[in-house]
């Protein structure tokens, strides 16, 4: 027997499953399909123009994500974010974030910066203007910006579910304005520390921060 050699391309189109994946998880991390809501499957078909297998198919990807809960008589619903969830997600981060920190911190010159200081001058500008609704996504990028920076793949995907998680309680059990003028500082700090090169300070910054957020947002 001999080894295959597999020389097809795949496909850079994008299946109808797909889309309609892409479709629903941004509805649901922006708020338009809140924790709870309920999914209906044959509506979603009519409404994308497809058949019910890639909304199935879509659907049961969500679920296998914990964004979606498929329950007997009830159906299928944006799944709920509880405390005790909540608890660990902040456990998590502070473990992911603060590893993302170091490393970036570790790189000559540090690129990164010049991007997260333009996300910072955005969020103080929100916040000037009470724009609370434009700073989830420009905190998202914050740390989508770094968790890139690493060049770890695994880094980047921890990030964003960890990231839709927080965003989708923040739904429900959302932070005032603050705890947002809070989150700009601590992330003032990170960037000094990514500044300097400083791995431990820049660790430290990252960690402290997300704790901080878990003080406020979950402890009882």
């Amino acid at each position: 027997m001999t080894e295959k050699t597999w020389t097809g391309r795949l496909p850079t189109v994008k299946s109808k499953a797909d889309l309609v994946y892409e479709s629903l998880r941004s509805a649901i991390a922006e708020g338009k399909l809140r924790p709870g809501a309920k999914v209906n499957m044959d509506e979603l078909a009519r409404d994308y123009g497809v058949s019910k297998i890639p909304v199935r198919e879509a659907v049961k990807r969500l679920e296998s994500e914990g964004l979606l809960a498929s329950k007997v008589h009830a159906g299928v619903t944006v799944a709920e974010v509880d405390l005790t969830e909540m608890r660990g997600v902040f456990l998590a981060r502070e473990a992911i974030e603060g590893l993302i920190a170091g490393l970036v911190a570790e790189q000559p010159g540090n690129s990164v910066i010049p991007n997260l200081e333009e996300i910072q001058k955005a969020m103080r500008e929100a916040l000037d203007e009470g724009a609370i609704d434009r700073l989830p996504e420009l905190n998202t990028s914050f740390h989508r910006a770094l968790a890139s920076a690493t060049g770890y793949r695994i880094l980047d995907e921890l990030t964003e579910q960890l990231l839709m998680t927080i965003r989708r309680y923040r739904l429900v059990a959302p932070i005032d304005t603050m705890n947002w003028r809070a989150v700009v500082e601590e992330h003032d700090t990170i960037i000094a520390a990514l500044r300097a090169g400083d791995a431990a300070a820049a660790t430290e910054a990252a960690r402290a921060h997300t704790a901080a957020q878990a003080r406020h947002e979950v402890e009882s």
